[in-house]
């Protein structure tokens, strides 16, 4: 790897942080392993009690017949829309266009598969149900992310996702879920990981965002969906002869944080509201839908940075690892609450947005 930038290393060094679950070290591992016997056996080729039985309780927590471990979800998501391409016999996803899928895979599915992609709708909004009623013909699928991660974790209501669904059985459209923070949205749908999924043909689970473990994916649906991913898997090399460090660092993970979903989410909407009451400051959304939200600056990346740093070295806390240039004059970094916010004394985060609103009127006020 290369070189931490400047901002990475101070965050890095900070007493506190504001976002994340911590350091992604050896001993998340270790954590993950002191509870386990020394004589449970591995997994082999995709079989075994370790992977089965959490697979098995995916698969309940989705509310789908089968789940299937992936090592990750571009090789997940990729396979799951080859499947229902191949059943359909049409070559076309439709989705939005800052999939991770489009912007984040290298054309995988156009070059893997041979399968288009068809944008839903401009990159700035959240899909909606007109979008879907609107679109091309000719669609063997629809991908939803949610939240949509590139435009601020942004969500359509849930009574949009049931007219969707419906359209999509109605039309024979089989609808596939991005769920890769799934468990994150449902403290605002109010709603639970079953009946969300209930919406969707099949889904995909990150192991690693909300829920923190190593890496790996879990993709849910029925059983002849699952049957046909697992050969898919081992076409593409997903079928390691083990899995068991992913599988046990993301059944341990999962039980300590899965019940934290509520409190990232109110975390969140007070950590976005102290970043709205800064001048020059906003966030997208205003209002968090899920434990993420972007901080944007209406100045440029080289006028911002040198400022967070220096509050970041005086107050001992750290506020961003990145910052994005959107363009000359503008910047944003991604939030995504974990378990350390919570460890941040409440009256020092009052104190670093008094410093930082004073900091932007000092720099940027007229």
């Amino acid at each position: 790897m290369g070189e931490l930038s400047q901002l990475q290393s101070v965050y890095n060094q900070s007493t506190y942080k504001l976002t994340g679950h911590g350091a992604r070290n050896v001993q998340v591992l270790k954590e993950a392993f002191h509870r386990v016997d020394d004589e449970l056996l591995s997994d082999l080729y995709g079989k075994g009690k370790v992977i089965e039985d959490f697979q098995e309780k995916m698969a309940a927590l989705l509310g789908k017949e089968s789940a299937v471990f992936f090592p990750s979800g571009t090789m997940a998501q990729q396979i799951a829309l080859r499947i229902w391409c191949d059943e359909k016999g049409l070559q076309k996803v439709a989705y939005h266009p800052l999939s991770h899928l489009e912007i984040h895979e290298e054309d995988g599915l156009k070059k893997l598969h041979n399968i288009e992609s068809v944008f839903l709708t401009d990159r700035d909004r959240v899909i909606d149900l007109d979008d879907v009623l609107k679109m091309e013909d000719g669609v063997g699928a629809v991908l939803l992310e949610l939240p949509q991660r590139e435009i601020g974790g942004q969500l359509p209501s849930f009574e949009t996702l049931e007219k969707i669904s419906q359209y999509c059985r109605d039309k024979r459209i089989r609808l596939h879920l991005d769920g890769a923070r799934l468990l994150e949205v449902l403290p605002y749908y109010q709603k639970t990981a079953a009946e969300v999924c209930a919406l969707f043909d099949s889904v995909y689970l990150s192991l690693y965002k909300g829920i923190g473990g190593i890496a790996g994916a879990i993709l849910a649906g029925n059983r002849d969906f699952t049957e046909q991913s697992k050969v898919w898997k081992r076409r593409h090399g997903g079928d390691l002869i083990s899995l068991y460090p992913y599988i046990i660092a993301a059944d341990f993970y999962f039980d300590q944080r899965v019940d934290k979903m509520e409190q990232y989410f109110e975390e969140s909407k007070e950590l976005a509201g102290w970043f709205n009451s800064c001048y020059g400051i906003s966030t997208l959304p205003a209002v968090p839908v899920s434990n993420m939200f972007h901080v944007h600056f209406q100045q440029a990346k080289e006028q911002i940075e040198p400022m967070l740093l220096e509050l970041e070295q005086e107050m001992g806390v750290g506020i961003t690892t990145h910052l994005k240039a959107n363009g000359e004059q503008s910047c944003s970094f991604e939030v995504s609450m974990g378990d350390q916010y919570s460890q941040v004394p409440k009256e020092l985060v009052k104190k670093v947005f008094e410093q930082l609103d004073k900091s932007m009127k000092h720099h940027f006020k007229d």
